[in-house]
Formats: structure tokens, sequence, C-alpha cells
């Protein structure tokens, strides 16, 4: 049965997207059937697997109801359901749909049995587009950027994601935080993940994604880390990130 993450952080830049790739690539070197779903209006995702011309088939689509997706085949294990800009009006246009926060939920069921994990990249904001992962989702990863602004939004994620525990998803548990763009010189990054540490305990990953050009550089190549750069410490971080995601689930 697959088990269906949202990556969900309302402040932008913090490295959602990156993460949903990479991990996904992880998880499928690791023989893990992988969907991906981008569910974030700046179709970000879909455009670093060129998949932005794959117009007639997205999740948008799926949402109003014309379709059911088809996930197109990124390699053997993973596959994607990418996103539009037409996306963007989605929230206005579901707004008075029954159910609409469960809308989501729906295609996943349809889509979801050939699959061991689903990875949802959500926008940045705590709208109709993200309470729909939300409700979808057994588990949500929060990417924190290693500054202070970024952990002083969290208590804002977490209210959301209990909300959505008690009246949409009583499955939905928070699985944990894991620090981007770090950066051990900086006292401010120690900091950081040392609060984090205190506040979520070993809700935290002990990985940390680390400060690394080649993550920025890859998406321009239409490349996971690993194609781009197999040996830069973002491919390292991001395939020890993926063991112990795999390690605390087979636990």
């Amino acid at each position: 049965m697959a088990k269906i993450y949202a990556f969900c952080n309302h402040k932008g830049g913090v490295g959602k997207t990156t993460s949903v790739i990479n991990l996904g690539v992880g998880f499928s070197r690791r023989k893990q059937k992988t969907l991906l779903i981008d569910l974030d209006p700046q179709s970000n995702l879909s455009q670093s697997l060129g998949l932005e011309e794959k117009t007639g088939n997205n999740i948008y689509g799926g949402l109003k109801g014309d379709y059911v997706p088809e996930p197109f085949a990124i390699n053997k294990n993973l596959h994607a359901i990418p996103a539009v800009l037409d996306l963007s009006g989605a929230e206005l246009e579901l707004a008075a749909v029954p159910a609409r926060e469960l809308l989501l939920k729906e295609i996943v069921e349809q889509v979801k049995n050939p699959y061991d994990i689903i990875l949802i990249d959500c926008p940045p904001s705590l709208g109709l587009l993200t309470m729909n992962a939300l409700a979808a989702a057994d588990e949500v990863f929060i990417p924190v950027q290693s500054e202070y602004l970024a952990v002083h939004g969290l208590k804002k994620i977490m209210e959301t994601i209990d909300i959505v525990h008690k009246r949409l998803n009583n499955r939905l548990t928070l699985g944990g935080l894991f620090l981007t763009q770090y950066d051990k010189r900086k006292v401010l990054n120690r900091d950081i993940r040392e609060t984090v540490g205190e506040a979520f305990g070993q809700k935290v990953f002990d990985t940390v994604i680390r400060n690394n050009i080649a993550l920025a550089e890859a998406p321009v190549e239409q490349m996971d880390i690993y194609r781009y750069k197999k040996d830069s410490a973002g491919a390292r971080d991001y395939a020890a990130l993926t063991r112990e995601i795999l390690q605390k689930n087979l636990a």
C-alpha cells in the first residue's frame, strides 16, 4: 500500500520542489515505485522534469473532474503528474465544489495502486491546494531553510496540520523536518539546527541538506542531482535523507 507524503511549507524558496524531485529519484533508485504529484501552480517540478509541455493530462484537469490524470514515466520506477499555470485559478474555480478539500484524495485513490511511495509538492501557501494535499497524505515533511524567519513560521504550519488531522484526515501525522541550505560554518545555521531539534525532537531528521550550487544548477538542465553531479554534496545529502526516511518507515 502506497505511503503518501506531502511536502509543505508556506514560505517559498525552502527547497520543497528540489526535495520532492531528488527524494523521488532516490526512492526509485532503491526500487521503490514512486509517483510525484506537482500541486504548485508555478509548475517548477514539472519544468525540472521536462513535463511543462504535457498540458493535456495534468493535475489541474484532474481536480476539475475532466479526467483521471495518467502519470508520465520518468524512469522505470518513477512517474509524475504535472501541473500547469492554470492551477493558479483553481482555488476560485473550485470554491463552490462540495467537499473541495478532498478532490486530490479522490484522484490519489484512483492512481495509487502501482506505487510504494507518492510525494506531493505543495505550493508555498496554506490555501485550498495545500489543504487537498494534507487531506490526501499520510505524513507531512517540512523542509526548513536554515534561517530565523523560516523557523518562525513553523507554528502556523503545525496549527494547520492539527486542524486537518481533526477535521479532514485523522491519518495525517508529522513525518519529519529537515534543514535545507545548511552551512555548518555559520553560527546562525547551527543555532537554527539546535532550536528546531529542541522544539521537535526525534521528528527532526539527522540528515541536513547543505548549501550546494549543483542543486540550483540541476533543474536548469532538467536533471535530478544524481544525473547532474552524482559526487556533489547535494547528491550525497539527498541519498542520505532517502536512506533515513526509508529506515524510519521500516523501523
